[in-house]
């Protein structure tokens, strides 16, 4: 009996790929045995946040850095960053955002796809929206706190990229805030949205093998003060009740993340590709012979789509992909998959190689006619 059926819950075998609902992805052995010890002993949350972040600074290149729980937190703090500025008695009063720059400016575009703009208002901002460079510029006055970027749709037909957008907030002196949650591979890329003009950069920790409620954000040293300035830190000890006590941190979580940063850019990334490309075969290898189905080796990206390469998923075709998806959900251990109407997605980046045997068997299983 494992600890989810003492719970009454039952486990999962992740074949959907990181996702929160499914608790992210597995964190590493090593990154693991760092936040076991980290749970052992007590430590300052301020100074490990602040050496925390000076170790993440440097792999990212930025003048500063501060872990958070997760990057949504992270786009709410930097948010209230923007705003307060250090201001302790400002930081208190929010969302009361009275006397303070509390617009965040978005380009239209970006709304239809990104679920995440209502993060923003957490901290008592208001959305402004502009279709233009020319109402961009119109906009930069004394009431807007930042600009946003979600830079995975920074490519859109329409939108005005990262690259351009920075030079003219700079030129009116305001920051440019990016959420840039999972894109981090090439993990050198990871460094580009500081270069490009960024002043705060918000990422996930859970697509680097980290805790699923893990993040940070890297930018400015000013505003990655203003950061700590309004976060769950000194709370009860401090001179003001700040905004971001609801988004309190654990030692392990803190320790989990900066080591799964530092561990993602030494990592063989060759050989991990290598590793799902061998697990997809084995499911293929299960499945090849049975009628009625067809089968892909295909990369499923993070915005979802499928595309040719690097391979991390196996792609079934079948008319009884439906049958099969609740088959795989009802097992103990549960199996989740993506199915898209008559085709399963069978996601290999968080199965655990010892995981691999069950899931072929139970694959070919729910595809038997």
């Amino acid at each position: 009996m494992t600890v989810y059926d003492l719970l009454g819950a039952r486990p999962v075998i992740n074949c959907r790929g990181v996702y929160s609902e499914l608790g992210g992805a597995i964190i590493g052995p090593k990154v693991w045995a760092a936040m076991t010890e980290a749970n052992g002993t007590a430590a300052s949350m301020s100074e490990l946040l602040e050496a925390t972040g000076r170790r993440l600074a440097a792999v990212l290149g930025a003048e500063a850095g501060r872990v958070t729980p997760g990057a949504a937190a992270a786009i709410a703090l930097g948010t209230a960053a923007c705003m307060t500025r250090g201001d302790g008695a400002a930081a208190e009063r929010l969302p009361d955002t009275g006397g303070l720059p509390d617009e965040i400016v978005l380009q239209r575009a970006h709304l239809p796809d990104y679920k995440y703009a209502r993060v923003i208002r957490i901290p008592g901002a208001k959305l402004r929206l502009v279709d233009s460079r020319d109402e961009l510029e119109q906009a930069l006055g004394e009431q807007v706190a930042a600009v946003f970027v979600p830079a995975h749709l920074d490519d859109q037909p329409g939108v005005l990229p990262l690259l351009e957008l920075a030079p003219a907030a700079r030129e009116h002196g305001v920051p440019v805030l990016v959420d840039a949650a999972f894109l981090n591979y090439p993990p050198e890329s990871m460094r580009r949205f500081t270069a490009e003009g960024a002043d705060l950069v918000c990422f996930s920790a859970k697509y680097f093998y980290g805790p699923n409620t893990g993040g940070f954000v890297v930018g400015r040293a000013d505003l990655v003060d203003a950061v700590s300035d309004v976060d769950f830190t000194k709370f009860e000890t401090g001179r003001w009740a700040k905004f971001g006590r609801p988004f309190k941190l654990d030692l392990h979580t803190v320790v989990g993340t900066t080591l799964a940063v530092e561990e993602w850019f030494e990592l063989d990334h060759d050989a991990r590709w290598g590793s799902y490309d061998d697990l997809v075969v084995r499911l293929e290898e299960a499945v090849a012979d049975l009628p009625g189905i067809r089968t892909e080796r295909r990369f499923f990206s993070m915005v979802e789509t499928l595309e040719d390469e690097p391979v991390n998923c196996l792609v079934v075709h079948t008319e009884r992909a439906a049958d099969a998806e609740h088959a795989l959900w009802e097992g103990n251990p549960r199996i989740a998959v993506h199915r898209r109407d008559e085709t399963l997605i069978v996601a290999v980046d968080t199965l655990l190689p010892d995981q691999s045997a069950y899931v072929c068997e139970k694959l070919r299983a729910a595809l038997t006619p």
